[in-house]
């Protein structure tokens, strides 16, 4: 079981370079990982088991933030009433569109290896479209647009290497375009 105390921190030259890709099929400690990874977010977002454990909630955790320098995240998006509205894992993921109409988070965004809160709006595509590998090797294609574009977007970051406050606005931490989407 994952806990904080496995997640890697802000600082560690892991979290910033490019997470290398994986050849299928993928090996019992991959596929490890992936599980391990999902069961991080379940846990996090059942309050009871998050107490217990001390675990920050999480709607998506990628492979660098434990350590591992390899193309893979999960993610567990849920609604606001609670209903998860989107889960899966992808390996290997490549953003192929993104729409030009940009959406954030009217809080912000926070992440599981950044202990500190670093105020700004974070621009992040509306709609984007992935092409990624399932944890079998199988190729597919995904849209997603709204909340689960940013967590998905949140996530593939970190597979490049960047964190979500390299994209606000450092002049102007809480300027936004005119028409970007709000989402509180």
């Amino acid at each position: 079981m994952i806990l904080m105390k496995d997640i890697t921190r802000e600082g560690n030259p892991v979290l910033r370079r490019v997470a290398d890709e994986l050849t299928f099929p993928l090996s019992d400690h991959y596929r490890k990982l992936a599980d391990d990874m999902m069961e991080y977010l379940v846990n996090s977002q059942d309050p009871k088991i998050a107490e217990k454990h001390q675990l920050r909630a999480g709607v998506g955790l990628a492979a660098p933030q434990v350590g591992e320098g390899v193309a893979m995240c999960s993610l567990l998006v849920p609604n606001d009433k609670g209903e998860i509205i989107f889960k899966d894992t992808f390996v290997n993921p490549k953003v192929i569109s993104q729409s030009v109409r940009m959406t954030c988070l009217s809080e912000g965004e926070g992440c599981l290896s950044v202990d500190r809160v670093i105020d700004g709006y974070v621009p992040r595509p509306y709609k984007t479209t992935i092409r990624f590998y399932t944890l079998e090797g199988e190729e597919k294609t995904i849209r997603l647009k709204g909340y689960p574009a940013i967590v998905a977007s949140h996530e593939i970051d970190h597979l490049n290497g960047h964190l979500f406050f390299d994209r606000i606005n450092k002049q102007d931490p809480f300027h936004l375009d005119d028409d970007t989407v709000v989402i509180s």
